[in-house]
């Protein structure tokens, strides 16, 4: 590149506003200190990514970004469950989606589900993640059928899903 201008001989545009693709507030700019513990739930910070390990001594403290999410109230994803099947097999169902919440936050300490409350006939559970609102959408689909939806919001980074049967 000389004088202002590519191999091509065009002129390089260096007054562009240049959105980034990702934008999630909840996530550390910086890297943390290791080994770092969250002060709510006690998931460790250690080799870049937050994980269950044994507390470790004279480890620094924060709040994870899921419990930052959980005490703003402000989740990565919203499931809706909805329809008169939900109403004869809630309890199943319900059971289903804290049998996944466990499976992932075994793995993952950030998916969590953050609430779950009745809106009618339906059923909104909020979570920490975008990742675990799908989990729990694609297995409720998986063992019961139905209709699943889904809407991202590339803005906002956050997922709304719909199932309903």
């Amino acid at each position: 590149m000389r004088n202002g201008h590519n191999r091509n001989n065009k002129p390089v545009r260096r007054d562009r506003l240049i959105q980034e693709y990702e934008h999630d507030t909840y996530k550390s700019r910086a890297k943390l200190p290791e080994p770092t513990v969250c002060s709510e739930c006690g998931a460790v910070f250690h080799k870049g990514r937050w994980q269950w390990l044994e507390r470790p001594s004279a480890a620094h403290e924060t709040l994870c970004p899921a419990c930052h999410r959980i005490h703003d109230r402000y989740p990565g994803g919203y499931l809706t469950l909805g329809g008169p099947f939900l109403q004869q097999h809630r309890d199943e169902i319900l059971h289903l989606a804290h049998n996944v919440e466990a499976r992932e936050k075994a793995e993952h300490p950030l998916r969590r589900i953050m609430a779950l409350e009745e809106r009618g006939d339906a059923i909104l559970i909020t979570t920490t993640t975008m990742e675990i609102a799908r989990s729990i959408g694609d297995a409720v689909r998986h063992a019961y059928k139905g209709e699943l939806n889904y809407r991202y919001t590339d803005e906002t980074n956050i997922l709304r899903v719909d199932w309903t049967r």
